[in-house]
């Protein structure tokens, strides 16, 4: 016996990784390795930014709980040979039922910003909301992906303004436009508070000795560009050229008198579909149904803005009921993992939003690290629908789940 080729049998040799960013993405299994990964590499204010939520967090860890509460009930034997995860929202079909969330000030977490996850979202065959307060403009995201991209509105006092941007995302081919309602006045976000977190960051001895401590994200920072609210450059408004912090600006900016009959107005400006973002009732639920909204995200901003707020999957079955198919439901809060994504669907929802999930992966990895979170989801639910013995996303339904 040649103890050699015995021993090259049992034993294989890892290849040696010379990449940084695989090296680091080989590290993690779920997101919330990657969420570990993007602490150590971000400033403490950044990632804070991204991680955090309003006063004692109930809500965020609310939204997380209630994915975690529903169990599921698989059938056996069911001849489940391949299983579609392939949806359809707003009438154009999409690979799996998830739409990319918009996020604010997405280059702080890596320079390419909304880019990088435009291109990513477009790979994965899905839509990606761009945020009124993106670093990148519409037309600069529109210039580097084909993929479907929807337009996130706030309600900015000077509404000469959101017309502008409203006919700019109409002429670069966006698809829809999702207006944000939950922000008549920012939600006091303590994280940011006590880390006196403004926009772009304030150079000061704290946040000198932070950069030292994380050399590659410093080092990405001040070689890139400097980090501007893309879409308002150079108007009255202010577009983040001097720091400011994020309520100040947005309680400054921001309509707090927003009402239903802005839909109206929203649908003078624009023939494309509205999503409504923010909804957090059935009765809200039913007068956007009214009101002939297309789509409406159940959503309380990632537990940002009122804490307290409910939990969003147990929102949606009620809803599902009370609406009666009139507008498409997608769920937005918490998801992790492409099984909660078959949760929400077999709840009622025809799609989940996801925000947080894909910039800890921006953080943890560039756009390499939002891919490697798009192709885990689009996995899980693969698996968990094999698991399920069901062979499509529209043969999820609430027979396979246990909802609290």
């Amino acid at each position: 016996m040649n103890p050699i080729k015995t021993l090259r049998s049992v034993i294989r040799f890892e290849r040696i990784e010379t990449d940084r960013v695989e090296r680091r993405l080989a590290r993690a299994a779920s997101v919330a390795d990657l969420r570990r990964i993007a602490k150590r590499r971000l400033p403490g204010g950044v990632f804070d930014y991204i991680d955090g939520a309003a006063e004692d967090e109930r809500t965020l860890a609310a939204n997380q709980a209630a994915f975690s509460s529903v169990t599921f009930r698989p059938r056996v034997l069911t001849g489940t040979e391949k299983v579609d995860i392939s949806a359809t929202i707003l009438g154009r079909p999409i690979d799996y039922p998830l739409v990319l969330a918009p996020t604010g000030f997405t280059r702080i977490a890596d320079p390419q910003g909304e880019l990088a996850v435009a291109r990513a979202a477009a790979r994965a065959g899905l839509p990606y909301t761009l945020s009124t307060l993106s670093t990148r403009s519409i037309e600069e995201v529109r210039a580097v992906s084909d993929g479907r991209l929807w337009f996130q509105v706030y309600a900015w006092r000077d509404r000469g303004l959101v017309k502008e941007m409203i006919e700019r995302a109409s002429s670069a081919r966006y698809e829809a436009l999702v207006l944000t309602v939950d922000t008549a006045v920012l939600g006091r976000r303590e994280r940011d508070v006590r880390r006196g977190f403004s926009l772009p960051p304030k150079i000061g001895p704290r946040t000198i000795v932070d950069g030292a401590l994380h050399p590659g994200w410093t080092w990405a920072f001040v070689r890139a560009e400097p980090i501007r609210f893309a879409n308002v450059a150079g108007r009255s408004v202010g577009d983040g050229a001097s720091p400011v912090s994020l309520s100040d600006y947005v309680n400054a900016q921001f309509d707090p008198a927003l009402s239903w009959d802005d839909i109206d107005w929203l649908r003078s400006v624009w023939d494309g579909p509205i999503v409504l973002k923010g909804v957090q009732t059935v009765e809200d639920a039913i007068i956007a149904a009214d009101r002939g909204v297309d789509a409406i995200a159940l959503s309380n901003h990632g537990g940002r803005q009122l804490d307290g707020a409910p939990a969003i999957l147990p929102l949606v079955a009620p809803v599902a009921d009370a609406v009666g198919g009139r507008t498409e439901i997608i769920c937005d809060g918490g998801v992790r993992r492409g099984s909660d994504i078959a949760k929400a669907v077999a709840a009622g929802a025809n799609a989940v939003m996801a925000g947080r999930a894909y910039l800890y992966g921006l953080g943890a990895g560039g756009e390499r690290g939002v891919d490697k979170v798009l192709d885990w989801f689009r996995a899980d639910l693969v698996r968990t629908m094999s698991l399920l013995g069901v062979a499509s996303v529209a043969d999820l339904d609430r027979s396979f789940v246990s909802l609290c």
